[in-house]
């Protein structure tokens, strides 16, 4: 297999709009509807939990995959499969290059590299989730503390090349969240 061939197919698995697929067998456009998003916290808003559970896990899966068969081939190979499919789910072909924010293909991706970064992460998420209720800062932080989990853990060098801008692509793709966050119109999961 060439690092093209992986590449390619890794954006094209990625690219699969797993929320926009299963929101259509319910006859509900994700991207019309909550946030407008196709990722899994959309899915959970719009069509309920068991949907966006296996909407969640869909996703997880298409960074999981190319990942763990890139890394067949090396570690970095590994981490450039991992961009591509985090890649062709914020930007899929499918959808016109729009797509969801990447938490949950990037954690497949981390799954795959950095089995216990993802449960300092997780508990990092769920910490922040269950204090505020803000599933979107809850994502951010939780994805931005990632290199800072790598350096602790003592990843190999060759992940940091995915630990550091997969948390900036997440950020970028949150924008609009950040924006509601500060005008405080974000809105917020009742967990208590």
């Amino acid at each position: 297999m060439s690092l093209f061939w992986l590449i390619l197919g890794s954006y094209l698995f990625g690219s699969i709009p797993c929320g926009y697929l299963l929101g259509k067998v319910r006859g509900v456009d994700l991207r019309c509807h909550g946030s407008g998003n196709i990722g899994a916290t959309n899915a959970f808003r719009v069509l309920g939990i068991q949907l966006g559970i296996v909407v969640f896990i869909c996703d997880v899966v298409k960074g999981l995959v190319p990942a763990l068969v890139g890394a067949r081939f090396g570690p970095g190979w590994g981490v450039l499969a991992g961009l591509a499919a985090v890649a062709g789910h914020s930007w899929s072909v499918f959808l016109g290059f729009r797509g969801g924010r990447g938490v949950a293909t990037s954690t497949g991706v981390v799954l795959a590299l950095m089995p216990k970064a993802v449960i300092i992460a997780l508990i990092i998420w769920v910490l922040i989730l269950l204090s505020t209720g803000y599933v979107s800062l809850a994502s951010i932080i939780a994805t931005v503390s990632l290199p800072v989990i790598a350096l602790f853990l003592q990843a190999p060098w060759i992940y940091f090349v995915f630990a550091i801008p997969a948390p900036l692509l997440i950020v970028v793709r949150h924008l609009p969240n950040i924006r509601r966050l500060r005008n405080g119109i974000e809105p917020r999961i009742d967990i208590w």
